[in-house]
């Protein structure tokens, strides 16, 4: 025993006598500039900052039918921002959002982002005691929510925890004591707000990992470290992701989830595509839009793809616009990937390599080389 213990700290004192060297493996795809010095919502809408077209449609609400071009995004965002200023929220406090897939959710996120503030999302379905324990653990100071939500809240509320409620699909919100509703927010004079100095190390989302083991965890990611990754996947001259501003990307999968939010919904607004927002996945629905809209881009996940390949329906619509297939979350079988491209004529499909879309990493490791602009030539 005492042997090897000399021995290890032989090696050790070795290795620290030796000069350290860097082994830096380059890739394939050219090297892109990263601005990561930009809080997140200068480096999403940095494109409509001088002369892009933000008349550009940026999200459809498919609940409704609301169309909200980039500058619609940008104004609602800057007021809601204005709104929980008013009501106490600063920099470096957290807001919960609560929410299903809709254009508040976006609003919300993105709102919290340009004061300084921090969001952390958890999923509307949760227990009241899974919903308590999150937003304790990230000192959640308001939730932005729905009203069918707040029985779950009251506790936090006697807490001193600030409750808004989203009008629902038809325009009308009923209000619980000592609720606010939404729309006061998006009323708010955007102008009185003068912007926050922003640091890239700022915090900028608290999302929480189901986990593997034990109970979820969560993970503190700065503005520095969501632009660099949303960068990565559609930045340069060859993106990972090849979204363009032609493209109309559908979202199903839930926002609350980093694969959503980050990987589909702000590299989306970073390059100018439109995102088409769907409540839930509900296939004939999600049929009936793809062909109503000439959906480009199906973001799925592995159940998803099922549903497609065993639907007889599939043949009633028109699916001719999808360009490309998403899947990540799981691994897929390649039969299943064979099989729903059979629906899918004119797609490619690629999935998520080692894609358990570490929140630590902000996203993905690596994804498969058919996303890509121009192909890459690989080893076999």
């Amino acid at each position: 025993m005492l042997s090897r213990q000399q021995d290890t700290l032989f090696l050790t004192k070795k290795l620290d006598q030796e000069p350290c060297q860097d082994i830096i493996f380059r890739s394939k795809l050219p090297d892109i500039v990263i601005p990561n010095h930009l809080p997140l919502t200068d480096y999403v809408f940095q494109r409509f900052s001088g002369d892009g077209d933000s008349t550009a449609t940026c999200l459809i609400d498919s609940a409704t039918g609301r169309i909200f071009t980039y500058a619609n995004v940008q104004i609602n965002s800057q007021r809601v921002a204005a709104g929980i200023h008013r009501l106490g929220i600063r920099r470096r406090d957290t807001v919960m959002l609560l929410l299903p897939n809709s254009p508040e959710f976006a609003f919300s996120f993105l709102a919290v982002a340009y004061l300084g503030a921090v969001t952390t999302t958890a999923n509307p379905l949760y227990t009241q005691a899974e919903i308590a324990r999150q937003a304790n653990a990230s000192a959640a100071n308001m939730i932005i929510t729905k009203q069918c939500y707040v029985n779950k809240l009251i506790h936090l509320q006697n807490d001193g925890v600030l409750i808004v409620c989203v009008d629902d699909e038809n325009g009308t919100v009923s209000l619980g004591e000592g609720c606010v509703s939404f729309t006061e927010l998006t009323r708010a004079d955007e102008t009185e707000l003068s912007k926050p100095e922003i640091s890239p190390d700022d915090t900028v989302a608290i999302p929480y990992s189901s986990g593997t083991t034990g109970l979820p965890k969560g993970v503190m990611i700065t503005h520095k470290g969501l632009v660099t990754s949303i960068a990565q996947k559609v930045d340069g001259e060859n993106p990972n992701l090849n979204f363009t501003g032609d493209d109309v990307i559908i979202c199903f999968l839930p926002m609350f989830h980093t694969y959503a939010f980050n990987a589909l919904i702000l590299s989306a607004m970073r390059t100018g595509a439109a995102v088409l927002i769907v409540p839930r996945f509900e296939l004939t629905l999600v049929m009936e839009l793809i062909q109503r809209y000439k959906v480009t881009v199906v973001p799925v996940v592995p159940p998803v793809v099922l549903a497609f390949v065993k639907s007889q329906e599939t043949e009633r619509y028109d699916l001719s616009s999808v360009r490309m297939m998403i899947s990540g979350a799981a691994t897929l079988r390649k039969e299943l990937e064979e099989a729903v491209l059979l629906k899918f004529p004119n797609a490619i499909f690629g999935q998520v390599r080692l894609g358990y879309f570490l929140y630590k990493l902000s996203s993905s490791l690596s994804r498969k080389f058919s996303y890509f602009l121009y192909k890459l030539k690989c080893k076999k």
